[in-house]
């Protein structure tokens, strides 16, 4: 069999590629969903729990960056207090870019005090002393690295929107905990 006859049979085992009519159809109805087609499927409701959790860690690492950045003391305090403030602006808005996709996938963000901490991946640190401080902050940037990679693998093509945000905040945290590694080097 030569390669061109090789090719069409392997075509013609193939599935023909075509959109789905049936969804394109359904998406001309149900106009109040807003962006929530059909092709969300069974997976938009485990997405928007994710990143209920995601933004629990986000509110979370504001936190502690806020108590680091009035808390830290010392020679070598001033410099990275004041960094801590820039990280905590900029998990906050992270925290917003979630509540916000969290309403457009028509879920509800969860700003819930009493459970941030149980549903956070990271954990809140009060600690006084800098090194300290800015291990427990490596710690968590490290964790919510991999919470990431792991929602951006699982999520995969289910939802490319959702996946392109964690992979845009999945960026800045390994910015963030190449900072602290660096800082905890000095």
């Amino acid at each position: 069999m030569s390669a061109t006859e090789h090719k069409h049979y392997a075509l013609i085992d193939q599935p023909e590629m075509k959109l789905d009519t049936v969804a394109l159809d359904a998406a001309r109805s149900s106009l109040e969903q807003g962006a929530m087609t059909p092709h969300y499927g069974p997976w938009r409701y485990e997405i928007i729990k994710m990143l209920n959790d995601s933004l629990a860690t986000e509110l979370v690492c504001v936190l502690r960056y806020k108590r680091h950045h009035f808390t830290a003391d010392g020679l070598a305090s001033a410099h990275i207090a004041e960094e801590f403030l820039v990280h905590a602006g900029e998990e906050a808005v992270h925290a917003d870019r979630l509540a916000k996709r969290i309403v457009q996938l028509g879920g509800e963000p969860d700003f819930s005090p009493e459970s941030l901490t149980r549903r956070s991946h990271a954990a809140y640190d009060d600690s006084r002393e800098l090194r300290q401080m800015i291990r427990s902050n490596l710690i968590a940037e490290r964790v919510a690295i991999e919470a990431y990679s792991q929602l951006i693998t699982l999520i995969g093509d289910k939802d490319s929107t959702t996946r392109r945000l964690l992979e845009d905040i999945l960026a800045d945290e390994q910015k963030h905990a190449e900072e602290l590694r660096d800082w905890l080097a000095d």
